[in-house]
């Protein structure tokens, strides 16, 4: 990309139809009984939002809730896949007697693991569950199930069990501003967030640091650098004058919670597609199990090379030895910068794991995809007709919002496109002659 590229003027970031909340997603609502997945899945977001941090970390971080989801959406996979034997089960094989319930040990997958992840929102999830069983006739098939789901979720506990989430990671950083290293960012400088994610046992790479970006953020003495930096610093700005409107809204537009966010957008996609439970499964555990490892791998590399925001490079541009770089003590961002290094960008990572999932499942790019944002009222929409354009309006966005430099979030959907990879060709294929 030229630097007549990357100007304000030039970049087009595939911004699709913008629109207030419509009937299709509310639809989502209607068809959630005849598809206990796309019901659990929504559960599963809600309790994991609410949980207590101290008991289930980083559950409202921007990929954290991906975590609980991977989680969550495993059991359900290999629940309905015991019963209907379409695909290669992830891990061990459970066993299901014949005629077993496909509804109920979904809901009983999906119980059994969010209780044991989220103990302190086990009265929503007792209510949900008996609600959900009680539209389910009593028979030998229901109770066949129950045991399917809960084996399914135990499975994938004990397959889990020391993977390091919540562990202690320390992670020193600067007490004052050093040139290309990231310190706590205003307004409230909070602590690093989670730098343990980066050390966790990852669900489908073969460690986190498997697709650790092959090159570092630019060198402070590059032109790419003062490209970067004089990018972010007139478009990202909170008092920008050359931010168009547009592009105000599509920064502001992608600040919503990124797991919270994708999630409703994958519930609307499998009522649109009119997906049955088993695709339905096949596909939520696809696309978690790809965005928590990107997560995983995106806080690996944050860590890795832990290099400073827009915000404190360009409040001490001085002190990067590159006289192209003018400080401006008073910039601030749009958005208010989330507390973990910079490169790669968190959301550039989950965006291009969605992307390859999406992709990867379907067979093509062209894919229509609608996601929704709850940070306006009324609520917009963007529409968009090939995974390409979702990559690009959110590396734009992530530029607007004054959040990230464009290496950071080419780099990060580079990362995320690996880890989709990795699990469309390494798990849950259709098995041989089914």
């Amino acid at each position: 990309m030229n630097n007549s590229q990357k100007s304000a003027g030039s970049r087009h970031f595939g911004i699709r139809t913008i629109m207030i909340l419509s009937l299709a997603l509310l639809l989502c609502g209607a068809a959630a009984a005849q598809n206990p997945v796309i019901d659990w899945n929504a559960i599963a977001v809600t309790a994991a939002l609410n949980a207590n941090q101290t008991i289930s970390p980083v559950s409202s971080a921007s990929g954290g809730t991906s975590l609980y989801l991977a989680y969550v959406h495993l059991a359900i996979y290999n629940a309905v896949n015991a019963i209907d034997h379409r695909f290669q089960p992830y891990g061990p094989e459970i066993t299901a007697p014949t005629g077993a319930s496909v509804d109920a040990a979904v809901i009983s997958a999906a119980y059994n693991t969010l209780v044991f992840y989220l103990p302190d929102q086990s009265s929503f999830l007792n209510t949900q569950y008996t609600a959900a069983l009680a539209l389910i006739p009593n028979s030998q098939a229901k109770d066949d199930g129950i045991v399917v789901g809960k084996d399914a979720a135990d499975a994938i506990i004990a397959m889990r069990a020391g993977d390091g989430r919540g562990a202690n990671v320390p992670y020193p950083f600067p007490s004052v501003p050093t040139a290309g290293v990231w310190i706590p960012t205003p307004p409230a400088r909070l602590l690093p967030q989670s730098p343990w994610v980066g050390q966790m046992v990852p669900f489908a790479m073969s460690s986190a640091s498997q697709f650790l970006p092959d090159e570092p953020p630019p060198a402070l003495t590059s032109q790419d650098w003062v490209d970067d930096y004089n990018q972010v610093r007139v478009l990202g700005a909170v008092n920008s004058t050359v931010r168009t409107a547009q592009q105000t809204e599509v920064g502001l537009f992608w600040t919503e919670q990124t797991s919270k966010q994708y999630a409703r957008a994958f519930r609307a996609l499998a009522v649109g597609r009119a997906l049955n439970t088993s695709d339905t499964a096949r596909l939520f555990a696809m696309v978690w199990t790809a965005v928590a490892d990107s997560f995983i791998g995106c806080w690996n590399a944050k860590y890795h090379f832990s290099f400073w925001r827009p915000v404190t490079a360009i409040q001490n541009g001085g002190i990067d030895g590159n006289s192209a770089t003018v400080p401006d003590p008073t910039w601030m961002p749009l958005g208010i910068t989330p507390n973990h290094p910079e490169y790669p960008s968190a959301h550039g990572c989950l965006t291009g794991a969605v992307a390859g999932i999406l992709k990867g499942y379907f067979g093509t790019p062209n894919v229509d995809f609608t996601v929704s944002s709850t940070v306006f009222n009324p609520v917009h929409v963007h529409t968009f007709n090939s995974t390409k354009d979702l990559e690009q309006e959110v590396e734009g966005a992530r530029i607007y919002i004054g959040f990230h430099y464009h290496h950071s979030v080419v780099q990060g959907i580079v990362l995320g496109q690996h880890v989709a990879q990795q699990v469309l060709v390494n798990f849950f294929q259709p098995v041989a002659n089914h």
